[in-house]
């Protein structure tokens, strides 16, 4: 059976991202199934005909924005639920509520997030391991058809983070249960990844033994890498070394493992993060609204400088509170011109590198997604620059990065399929799923017994 055509035509900007990253005015990108065939000036592509046609009038055209590092299972039924100063009390109350969720729970939350984030644009994402019910779950992102990267989360230390302790044993067979039932899921769309929690609540032996799993299943490892003065003091003291030479003597800082986070290095351990080939996911909206002092202690330009592979990521939705890729974007060509008071750092052109092809590359994708080129997957997104924030528009690069958001977001394909058109879910009835969302945030609260009362009077 012939396999069916899109085009998108007379688009206003095609932003390519290819190796060129040309931008092509007035252009047109064809799809046969659910890879890109063409991409060229409209004029050129004039007589190629499709069996669906999309005005891109007035429109710019990206690939699908990439989001690193984003939990997507129990934020958004407490959202917006905690107080700017609980401090260390945040996340042990964060999993404390995770933990009383129920599958339909985490399901009805999963989807909700999905399709916040396919509606601003981001296409593919990876849940750090952090979603209980994945059977129940891949029914979600069948429904949503989305790109993702999925896992389990395990961890053999005693935490303060309210998370359950497996027994190493257990902790490897889980990861190697994961990768082998979910990798190359729903037709390749879902890939499964070795994801031990952080390197400060995994033993060693749990560090090496899940990423050989991954290298031997073709796939990548995750963990969080946030570097406090406790866990820099511990390896100092017991290890003689850094953190992250702590991971590189674990065998494990390799160009298969992607380091979430990444704040609290110094330059000395990015320049070891460059030269072992490693990637790096940095979650500037959760890092600024916790107070990380990130253009301190987040050396994403020096980590540039060096060569690593980087990408952006936003982290849960109840603690950075948004999850549109664009905003990280906006946050890293912003920060550092802030923080280290040079207006040449991190330019939009480079941010915008970090939210698509240079984030399809922390994933180890960027073979198939990231850029508009021939031969990629078709995650495409449609940006309507009728809309007021982008006018007047003269560089479609500044535009994306400086003053357009996800509400401007118009069309949305991932591996060729429509999922979000006029800026509409068509995969789900979005006020309805927001209800059921809050009733089930509701009771989850005061099944949890977690509450804290607004400061303002509610009357």
């Amino acid at each position: 059976m012939a396999q069916q055509t899109l085009k998108i035509d007379n688009a206003r900007f095609v932003v390519t991202m290819d190796p060129q990253r040309r931008i092509i005015a007035d252009g047109s990108i064809v799809v046969s199934g659910n890879r890109i065939t063409q991409v060229g000036k409209a004029a050129e592509l004039a007589s190629v005909s499709a069996d669906t046609v999309i005005d891109g009038s007035g429109m710019v055209v990206t690939p699908g924005f990439i989001n690193g590092h984003m939990h997507i299972s129990y934020a958004h039924a407490v959202r917006g639920l905690f107080p700017d100063d609980l401090g260390s009390e945040y996340l042990p109350n964060v999993f404390r509520l995770q933990a009383a969720m129920t599958p339909e729970d985490e399901y009805a939350t999963s989807l909700l997030a999905i399709t916040e984030l396919l509606k601003y644009g981001t296409t593919t994402f990876i849940d750090p391991g952090t979603t209980t019910h994945l059977d129940l779950c891949m029914d979600a992102y069948r429904q949503a058809g989305c790109r993702i990267i999925v896992g389990w989360n395990v961890l053999d230390r005693p935490n303060p983070l309210n998370l359950p302790v497996s027994d190493t044993a257990d902790a490897i067979r889980a990861t190697e249960e994961t990768v082998s039932r979910y990798h190359g899921a729903l037709d390749g769309l879902v890939s499964a990844w070795a994801m031990p929690f952080s390197s400060e609540f995994c033993s060693a032996e749990l560090l090496s033994a899940t990423h050989a799993i991954a290298q031997s299943a073709g796939t990548r490892a995750t963990l969080h890498f946030n570097s406090g003065p406790r866990w820099i003091q511990h390896c100092r003291q017991e290890h003689g070394c850094t953190p992250t030479e702590y991971l590189d003597r674990c065998g494990v800082l390799t160009p298969g493992m992607t380091l979430a986070h990444c704040l609290g290095i110094q330059d000395d351990e990015a320049r070891l993060i460059a030269e072992r080939g490693a990637a790096v996911v940095m979650c500037p909206t959760a890092a600024i609204k916790g107070g990380a002092r990130m253009t301190q202690h987040g050396l994403l330009p020096e980590l540039l400088n060096y060569g690593a592979t980087v990408g952006l990521g936003t982290d849960a939705g109840n603690n950075s509170n948004l999850l549109e890729a664009l905003r990280s974007v906006y946050l890293a060509a912003v920060l550092y011109k802030d923080g280290r008071g040079d207006v040449g750092i991190i330019p939009a052109e480079t941010a915008l590198e970090l939210g698509t092809i240079g984030g399809a590359a922390a994933l180890g994708m960027d073979d198939i997604i990231g850029s508009v080129e021939p031969g990629k997957a078709a995650d495409l997104v449609l940006f309507d620059t009728r809309r007021s924030e982008w006018a007047a528009l003269h560089n479609p690069v500044n535009s994306l990065v400086y003053n357009a958001d996800g509400r401007s977001v118009h069309t949305v394909l991932v591996n060729g399929r429509v999922v979000v058109q006029d800026h509409r879910p068509l995969f789900v009835d979005e006020p309805e799923l927001v209800a059921e969302v809050q009733k089930r945030g509701d009771a989850l609260v005061q099944r949890a017994a977690v509450k804290f009362d607004s400061r303002w009077p509610v009357i």
